[in-house]
């Protein structure tokens, strides 16, 4: 049995010998400077497996197997900026081929916000219209000193991890991206995330097809708030309508009496 003052010496030695294997083993820390505008990007990407369940004949299986994919999430990052999702020929289920290529060129900033009341900043375009199964190559360029994203929301999550195809550029920066519609007619919001930026004017739609609607407090597009729910469309018609009968009714009434 040790005793108090040895199993004091004891730990004293083990310490000492702990810290000198350390102190041996680490080398010397040292910072370098990095320079982002010299290095290639960084890429991460993750990968699963992605195939759907079908229960039907032998050709709607074979069709579905045909369609069958590794969901890929990919990042491209440098000093320009983020490049999330970006997808060259992976097709959404239900689309046999791509049916058409577009191409748009958004340009976003203070700038494009001027003639819009009570926003800060803006896109030079809002709304996008494109057919089903269609192609779309996006180049995002940021006019302001601070950050802004084009993302675009609701994609199917077994090719867009998340459900989205996400660019993100620098101030003064371009980045470029790519990505195929599914072939449904949808409405998808189109968005910066950075705070506030949304509220202050940031925002879009992506129509496919025949879309399903215009979302709301779209800028240059759709109303800023949203109908109230319980009043119906043709709310306006009804009042004019009573107007008009109650003017009627009165022109009688006064020409019954004289």
């Amino acid at each position: 049995m040790i005793k108090p003052a040895g199993a004091w010496i004891l730990a004293v030695l083990v310490s000492s010998y702990v810290a000198l294997c350390m102190a041996g083993s680490m080398p010397p820390l040292t910072t370098h400077p990095v320079d982002l505008t010299t290095k290639p990007p960084m890429k991460l990407s993750v990968e699963s497996s992605v195939e759907p369940s079908v229960k039907g004949s032998v050709e709607d299986e074979k069709h579905h197997h045909a369609h069958s994919m590794t969901m890929t999430m990919t990042m491209t990052m440098n000093s320009d900026g983020i490049v999330m999702n970006t997808n060259r020929q992976d097709l959404p289920w239900g689309c046999e081929s791509i049916s058409q290529d577009f191409e748009f060129d958004v340009r976003a900033g203070r700038g494009y916000a001027k003639n819009i009341p009570g926003m800060v900043f803006g896109m030079s375009q809002h709304e996008y219209n494109v057919v089903p199964c269609s192609r779309i190559a996006v180049t995002f360029t940021n006019e302001d000193e601070v950050r802004h994203q084009w993302m675009v929301h609701g994609l199917p999550n077994y090719l867009y991890p998340t459900g989205m195809f996400h660019l993100e550029a620098m101030g003064g920066k371009s980045v470029s991206g790519m990505f195929i519609v599914p072939p449904d007619h949808q409405t998808y919001l189109i968005h910066c995330d950075m705070a506030q930026h949304m509220e202050k004017g940031m925002k879009g739609q992506l129509k496919v097809g025949k879309g399903s609607g215009d979302l709301w407090s779209i800028p240059k597009v759709s109303d800023t708030y949203r109908r109230s729910d319980y009043l119906p469309e043709f709310t306006s018609t009804i009042m004019s309508l009573l107007a008009l009968t109650v003017f009627f009714v009165t022109l009688y009434v006064s020409r019954r009496k004289g």
